[in-house]
């Protein structure tokens, strides 16, 4: 597992650490403050490769790069391989070779590490067969593959890789695999199954996504294509479900995927399966309708337990969603799980003479609702209104009611006016408000 995290001149501030915690950390923060930046250094802390030096065709994933070039860029992280014993680590970065330099000692087993890209790409290491092993005599020397990354494309229709000049199949895709293993009526496909159960917005009753029948799209297409059962229109392909469904579906797809090949991968070298896993999630609520929004983290927490044989499942997610952060009210523990939040800090600058982000490790208190965390250090907006027009009013309102002196009546009606324009009756500021108005001899 990986415990600390601390970044010197890079990314986003001078200098950066996350002391995370055993379960869950959530990071939030506005866009651009470095929050997908984080979760790609993890990876890279993990596996000692960026995703698009693996995988040419990712958009996503590229190597971290020195925020001030003259000066040191250090990348330092600790944790706990499979012996259970801490390991500690620098990397510094090479000018010359434009590249973190590399410990010549062996590097460490974090297990398993799953890494979900916002875009649907996914990066997959397997400690059985991306781990490094030193040539023997009497072998050909050949290094195992290096982590296995799949652009969207790729996780829908196969990764290949070269492989002594030719390319090679290492994953036969969602398609292809899911089709198969349901034909098969397979291990694979059961423990796909309960993946998506897991995944589902509900327990039982309609919110579960079940496999259909596999149907052929077209008579010029011989792929037998995987449907999705839904209540309103009976089996639909895989390939025309929506965004939320599919983006469940390629999740529960890839972590039955590759728990399965590490079991074939550690049987095969004669070792145990890994007893751990890391899961990295960026913006976790992409494309889910809010049901979905306020059961996912509950879902990847438990899907360790559910397709992982018990394995201790890390996870790293990255969220902009209030009803993510509300959804972990009931089980939030702060021995287990750690918030981080990313701001820009006004009142120091940096070399270039703006504002620099700062990373916070938050305390984690419940707000009883999830409008209430558009208010908190997450989100740092000043009301929990929905539209900018009725912050705005609400705010010149408040003005008003915190003066010493009486404001003008005109002055009143005029707030009064916005007001009427961007609030519902039923908001509840009204009830302060339409006293005030009275008291100053208007009419609400």
């Amino acid at each position: 597992m990986l415990e600390s995290l601390e970044l010197e001149n890079v990314g986003p501030a001078p200098r950066m650490k996350l002391d995370l915690a055993p379960r869950m950390n959530l990071l939030t923060g506005d866009n651009g403050l470095g929050k997908s930046f984080l979760l790609d250094v993890a990876w890279w802390t993990l596996t000692r490769r960026w995703p698009r030096d693996v995988n040419q065709r990712m958009t996503t994933g590229f190597p971290a790069r020195p925020h001030d070039p003259k000066k040191a860029a250090i990348i330092r992280f600790r944790g706990r391989g499979r012996s259970g014993k801490p390991v500690e680590h620098e990397s510094s970065y090479s000018r010359p070779n434009e590249a973190w330099v590399r410990n010549r000692a062996r590097p460490w087993r974090p297990g398993l590490v799953v890494y979900a890209h916002a875009d649907g790409s996914f990066s997959i290491w397997d400690p059985a067969r991306n781990y490094y092993r030193r040539p023997q005599p009497d072998t050909d020397g050949r290094e195992p593959r290096p982590a296995y990354v799949f652009t969207e494309a790729e996780v829908w229709d196969g990764l290949r890789v070269g492989m002594g000049g030719r390319p090679v199949p290492v994953c036969n895709g969602l398609l292809y695999d899911w089709s198969s293993w349901q034909r098969e009526r397979s291990n694979n496909a059961k423990a796909m199954a309960e993946a998506l159960k897991a995944l589902s917005p509900e327990e039982d009753g309609d919110g579960i996504i079940e496999a259909g029948p596999l149907v052929r799209l077209s008579i010029d297409d011989a792929r037998d294509v995987p449907t999705v059962l839904t209540t309103y229109a009976g089996p639909v392909p895989i390939l025309h479900a929506s965004s939320g469904i599919r983006r469940a579906c390629t999740l529960a797809y890839m972590l039955t995927w590759a728990w399965s090949e590490h079991r074939i991968a550690a049987g095969q070298a004669g070792e145990d399966a890994s007893d751990r896993a890391i899961v990295l999630f960026d913006e976790v609520e992409g494309h889910l309708h809010p049901r979905w929004q306020r059961s996912i983290l509950k879902a990847l927490r438990d899907v360790g337990a559910v397709l992982l044989d018990g394995a201790a499942l890390q996870l790293l997610v990255t969220t902009h969603s209030p009803l993510v952060l509300a959804s972990a009210e009931p089980w939030f523990d702060p021995a287990k799980d750690a918030w981080f939040d990313l701001d820009l800090d006004l009142e120091h600058e940096d070399e270039d003479g703006g504002p620099r982000a700062r990373l916070h490790r938050r305390s984690y208190t419940p707000r009883g609702a999830a409008g209430a965390w558009l208010t908190s250090e997450a989100f740092d907006l000043a009301t929990d209104r929905g539209s900018v027009e009725a912050e705005r009013a609400i705010l010149q309102a408040r003005e008003l009611l915190r003066r010493a002196e009486p404001p003008p009546l005109d002055e009143v009606m005029e707030v009064h006016g916005k007001l009427r324009a961007a609030l519902p009756d039923v908001d509840r500021f009204w009830v302060r408000w339409n006293a005030f108005v009275e008291r100053r001899g208007g009419v609400p």
